[in-house]
């Protein structure tokens, strides 16, 4: 086989891992693995036996596999007979500028985007009426403008879809105009879903990724103090959130009176009492399901077989992880390929990998302050943080520094890249 062939299998492999979520029937044909299948199927029971009015909180890890089980739980709900709506609060508002209100008003726009789409037939009334409102501002000269632009024959709902996205004054116009007046926001919400229903004769469900993504003070604030609006609507929500806003006691209990919580929780390699140990006993049941991801993407030439192990366990169990070290393993090569095409037979040995290793340990390192070593010792020390609701301890975790683990109890360990480089720095000892 000639270098250049090779170059572009590794080439074809780094983007077969970028493959998450898996959209495509023919991506879920070639990739997918049976992963998180107990929570999806809580995920599913909760949105069924809850009010038809209800809201589930869905967090996890950043990086663990939410948007893959969000998008199952899509498909799984429409042959339930929902008329599903899944969205990135990312594809509809810049991440910087996400609150309440927006949110709301991305709620509505897409379920009438995505019932146009389906061919939906909404009465030309109704759609009328939503358009006005859709199109009216605080300043009657802003909502003038909004309105010649659109223009006739436009792709109305695409339209205020990029407005909302990209440009800042419409935000802060939906903004000040309904920040005091957010039951027009539900109430629409719940106009356009009735409207839905009525055509359908199915149920609305909203599935909203990526706000798990959010800087913990927007998340904060969204779901402490603007809880009631963002809940308002009258029909099943699921929302996403970090792991580590809901270590914080009072937000917890807040958001525990409003909705069932489901977490995803981090593949667990290791029982506690194993995790440090030289020879530790893994769970080899769940190291085959995040192998089984790397061979569905990396063909079986292209990487020794004792690294692919060592390289599943350096994820920590971390589905984003084990993407990172696979994408970047696969960069290495290309990269020795660049330099010396003649490597035939090269494959991602343990050389590679240690390269690999060492750029993303190194990325860990660079946004690690120097006073939160000392906590992170102490995590490995005792399995848990001297206290789970610091802002240091919520960063750790919402960044993956530290990893949530279950047994009877949880217990929290450091990213395998930390641990090592912990050791690089003589902070904890090598293991014997």
């Amino acid at each position: 086989m000639a270098p250049t062939d090779r170059y572009h299998r590794f080439m074809q492999a780094y983007r077969n891992l970028g493959l998450t979520p898996l959209l495509e029937p023919q991506e879920i044909a070639d990739f997918r693995v049976s992963y998180g299948q107990r929570t999806l199927a809580r995920l599913k029971q909760e949105v069924q036996a809850s009010e038809a009015d209800g809201k589930v909180i869905f967090t996890g890890h950043r990086g663990c596999g939410k948007s893959t089980l969000l998008h199952e739980l899509n498909i799984l709900m429409q042959k339930q007979q929902h008329f599903v709506v899944l969205f990135s609060i990312a594809d509809m508002v810049e991440m910087s500028d996400v609150n309440h209100v927006n949110i709301l008003y991305a709620i509505a726009l897409t379920l009438l985007s995505k019932a146009s789409k389906r061919g939906v037939a909404i009465p030309d009334a109704t759609k009328k009426q939503l358009l006005n409102w859709f199109t009216t501002t605080k300043s009657a000269t802003y909502t003038d403008q909004l309105q010649q632009e659109m223009g006739a024959g436009a792709d109305l709902w695409g339209f205020l879809s990029a407005k909302l996205k990209k440009e800042d004054t419409f935000r802060n116009e939906i903004k000040v105009t309904y920040e005091r007046r957010v039951s027009e926001l539900s109430d629409t919400i719940d106009r356009i879903a009735a409207a839905i229903q009525t055509v359908t004769q199915k149920e609305v469900l909203v599935i909203i990724d990526d706000l798990d993504k959010l800087d913990l003070s927007v998340v904060e604030s969204i779901y402490r103090d603007n809880i009631n609006a963002l809940f308002s609507p009258n029909i099943r929500i699921v929302f996403t959130i970090p792991i580590s806003v809901v270590r914080e006691p009072k937000l917890l209990a807040t958001l525990q009176s409003f909705c069932q919580i489901i977490l995803l929780s981090v593949t667990k390699f290791y029982p506690q009492d194993q995790a440090h140990q030289v020879n530790g006993k893994a769970i080899e049941e769940n190291v085959e399901i995040l192998q089984e991801i790397l061979e569905k993407r990396i063909p079986h030439d292209l990487i020794d077989p004792n690294v692919m192990r060592v390289l599943v366990l350096l994820s920590g169990g971390v589905l984003r992880e084990l993407i990172r070290l696979g994408q970047e393993c696969c960069r290495e090569c290309m990269l020795e390929l660049d330099i010396n095409p003649d490597q035939s037979d090269l494959v991602i040995n343990a050389d590679i990998l240690a390269a690999a290793v060492k750029t993303l340990r190194n990325q860990f390192a660079r946004s690690l302050g120097s006073q939160l070593y000392e906590l992170l010792v102490k995590i490995y020390a005792d399995f848990t943080p001297p206290d789970a609701q610091s802002p240091e301890f919520l960063e750790l975790l919402h960044g993956l520094y530290v990893l949530e683990y279950e047994n009877d109890d949880l217990w929290y360990d450091l990213h395998p890249l930390v641990t090592d480089l912990l050791r690089r720095k003589q902070l904890l000892m090598s293991p014997t």
